[in-house]
């Protein structure tokens, strides 16, 4: 085996071929794993012949979470609803932010469906190496799988938590709530592709420096609650004093946000040019991030 990043694969004639006795024993074709030092390497090939490895990951990740639960699946109806009812009471009956005329209850709904899963895919990306030691140090197969499958998994809990949020948006309607659904739902593909690239990049660079620095476990649980209040979840960037609204928009997460909100409900929309630079800042992070994964995945059994 050469020294370098991660496995590749390679085939080599048999010992038999070697020793000169194909005669003895039928000639055949042995798979190596073998390292490599291509820093931009996604091994996107490898990754496909894996694909049912992968979603065997996505049942295992659905699936299990709440496999010894009394509610079990409602689970993914009973937190948005409850994070939604405790967000309307303090931010809209207390504090009483602005909405954009928006009813409270689905402003924040809106934002806590797209929040929830970017937050719970860059929080299990970030523990991929921890939570899978055991099973990455007895056989080998594409490291990225395992992240992708958690990118699968939960976008499945989102349809679940969408279709929920899409109910209320009916039964608002019918009571003649100001609902203004626009073309910008053409977007909500690409709006969820950048999310998970955010996540899946984000994520993996925190993975690769948490196989050393295993605190900084503990302070993406926090940092991500804290960066909830970095984007315009409980509020609108409009309502926000001028000289906040620069920096709130520096988030690429903010227009990805608002763009959803805007296109499901009507309001206030972010500009073309605001989702191009959360799209390119998405393509930055995950290049850096799959190269980062790339470099550490070949030694991180060693220093977990």
């Amino acid at each position: 085996m050469t020294e370098g990043g991660g496995p590749t694969t390679d085939r080599t004639p048999s010992p038999s071929s070697v020793l000169g006795h194909p005669s003895s024993l039928p000639d055949h074709w042995d798979l190596v794993i073998r390292p490599h030092r291509k820093w931009f390497d996604l091994k996107l090939g490898e990754l496909w012949r894996y694909r049912d490895l992968v979603m065997l990951f996505v049942r295992r990740d659905f699936v299990a979470l709440y496999k010894q639960t009394i509610l079990g699946p409602l689970w993914y109806i009973i937190q948005p609803l409850l994070t939604t009812i405790t967000f309307t009471i303090v931010f809209g009956r207390i504090a009483r932010l602005p909405t954009n005329g928006l009813p409270q209850f689905l402003f924040y709904m809106a934002g806590t469906v797209v929040w929830t899963y970017f937050a719970t895919c860059l929080t299990k990306t970030s523990e991929t190496f921890v939570q899978n030691a055991q099973l990455f140090g007895k056989v080998y197969f594409p490291r990225l799988a395992v992240p992708v499958s958690i990118l699968i998994s939960n976008l499945i809990a989102f349809a679940i938590q969408f279709v929920f949020f899409l109910a209320f948006m009916v039964y608002f309607a019918l009571r003649g709530s100001p609902i203004r659904p626009n073309p910008y739902i053409l977007l909500t593909p690409i709006l969820l592709l950048t999310m998970a690239g955010l996540a899946l990049g984000f994520g993996t660079i925190v993975l690769a420096l948490t196989t050393k620095y295993r605190d900084l476990r503990f302070l993406i649980h926090f940092g991500v609650q804290l960066l909830m209040y970095a984007a315009p979840v409980v509020y609108s960037t409009s309502s926000l004093p001028p000289g906040l609204q620069p920096i709130v928009r520096a988030n690429p997460l903010s227009s990805i946000i608002e763009a959803f909100r805007y296109a499901y409900l009507g309001g206030v929309a972010p500009s073309l040019g605001q989702l191009a630079y959360s799209f390119g800042f998405m393509v930055v992070i995950l290049v850096v991030g799959i190269v980062v994964f790339n470099r550490v995945e070949a030694t991180f059994v060693d220093t977990v």
